[in-house]
């Protein structure tokens, strides 16, 4: 495997650096709001992993399109990257959203449509992993990755404008606020600064994640192929 790119290297300090000005920001440098208290902070965190969750699942959409044009298998290491990021992404958000949720709703889960669309594209992403197992040759797996992934972007929109398309207790963060949400609340300038910003660090930590799976996912394509001439 070749080395490790300098500019990789140096997007690896950056996303560490960001990291923890962003935590300084949401639990520090940021107020406390005035109903929710303390448990209010987990929101930037919350949103931020949410946002870069769902940015990986639409670019692992574009990277099956772009493999069922070309039939290179490059776009497919890339789409495996994508939503195994993602995953792990988007898990976090619903953790932190149960956290926030057990004082402001008084429960850890609610059947609400935001919840429930988000548990719904957690559980197709898993099941793609699960699916391309039982597939062995390379060409055929891809092509389903492909498929799959594409359909299942679909999830991702839907999930994002829950809130704004049925009734729903989920707060709004950034337009208008749904009449029927608890736990809304108007951010402070400071507020603001700390909510960007984390939007802005979490998105650099996914390019740098990113890109370090992509390497990854070369060089496990390699042993593949090397296994599969032994058997042959």
């Amino acid at each position: 495997m070749q080395a490790k790119p300098s500019t990789l290297k140096v997007l690896d300090v950056v996303s560490l650096i960001l990291l923890g000005i962003s935590t300084y920001l949401a639990l520090v440098f940021a107020p406390t709001e005035a109903v929710m208290g303390e448990v209010q902070r987990v929101f930037y965190f919350h949103v931020a992993t949410a946002w870069v969750g769902m940015l990986g699942f639409m670019a692992a959409g574009v990277s099956g399109i772009i493999y069922l044009r070309t039939g290179d298998l490059k776009w497919d290491r890339v789409e495996i990257a994508a939503v195994e990021i993602s995953l792990v992404f988007f898990f976090i958000a619903i953790v932190l959203g149960s956290i926030w949720a057990r004082p402001v709703w008084n429960t850890w889960w609610t059947w609400d449509p935001r919840l429930t669309t988000a548990a719904i594209t957690q559980l197709i992403y898993i099941a793609y992993f699960m699916l391309r197992q039982g597939i062995e040759d390379p060409d055929r797996r891809a092509r389903f990755g492909a498929v799959y992934t594409l359909v299942g972007a679909v999830s991702v929109p839907i999930t994002f404008m829950a809130i704004r398309l049925f009734r729903t207790i989920h707060p709004v963060v950034i337009g208008t606020e749904s009449a029927e949400a608890q736990g809304g609340f108007n951010m402070t300038a400071d507020m603001r600064v700390a909510f960007f910003f984390a939007l802005f660090a979490f998105t650099v930590i996914f390019v740098d994640l990113f890109w370090n799976r992509i390497r990854m996912g070369t060089l496990a394509d390699k042993v593949e192929q090397l296994k599969l001439k032994v058997m042959q």
